[in-house]
């Protein structure tokens, strides 16, 4: 019988080394693939958290100045019931905008010539001006708020086209997006918006 020549079987160490590097191949892989799925279901769950409750917007334009600025990120929450003084967000075209809500269905609105509101014959005291503007208006006051409908005005009521303008409009119950509540960007400006 031949005598096997030993230099063409791999060592003990060597095999054992090769076994050690496939496992960790196998647990890296799977580690990888597992986190993988993680983050994404994560990112799905927070997709559909931003598209069905909490939209996330970038705001553009100088209408809401100075409570909102162009370049602010706002998170909104879904809903369909507000009060004078809320910021939402609605559908406008293929756009969307974001206003303050001054009434609500049935409620009377007058604008006086110096730009003081007033809803259902009450002064509307807006600490959110800076000032007071009768602005781009082809409506006739006092208006009523048609049903299903909320009267909405920009805090920059001079540039600010809205509700006193048939261009935009009273906003439908269906064209809400949600209240605007919170400023997640610039850092510096985090926090509530009131």
């Amino acid at each position: 019988m031949a005598e096997t020549d030993k230099s063409k079987f791999p060592s003990v160490e060597a095999v054992e080394s090769e076994l050690k590097r496939i496992k960790y191949q196998k647990r890296y892989r799977s580690v990888l693939t597992s986190t993988i799925s993680v983050l994404v279901v994560v990112a799905a769950v927070a997709a559909l958290i931003s598209l069905l409750w909490m939209p996330i917007l970038q705001i553009y334009g100088s209408s809401m100045t100075p409570t909102i600025a162009e370049g602010e990120v706002v998170v909104s929450i879904k809903g369909s019931s507000f009060e004078t003084g809320d910021v939402i967000a609605f559908y406008y075209g293929n756009k969307i905008l974001v206003k303050r809500c001054i009434a609500g269905p049935g409620d009377w609105v007058d604008i006086a010539d110096d730009g003081t509101v007033y809803v259902n014959g009450v002064r509307l005291e807006e600490p959110y001006i800076s000032e007071k503007a009768y602005g781009d208006v082809n409506i006739e006051f006092p208006y009523q708020v048609p049903d299903e409908r909320y009267f909405v005005l920009g805090d920059h009521r001079e540039t600010s086209i809205d509700s006193r303008n048939t261009a935009v409009g009273n906003v439908a119950v269906d064209q809400v997006v949600g209240k605007v509540l919170f400023r997640i960007w610039p850092l510096n400006r985090l926090g509530f918006i009131n």
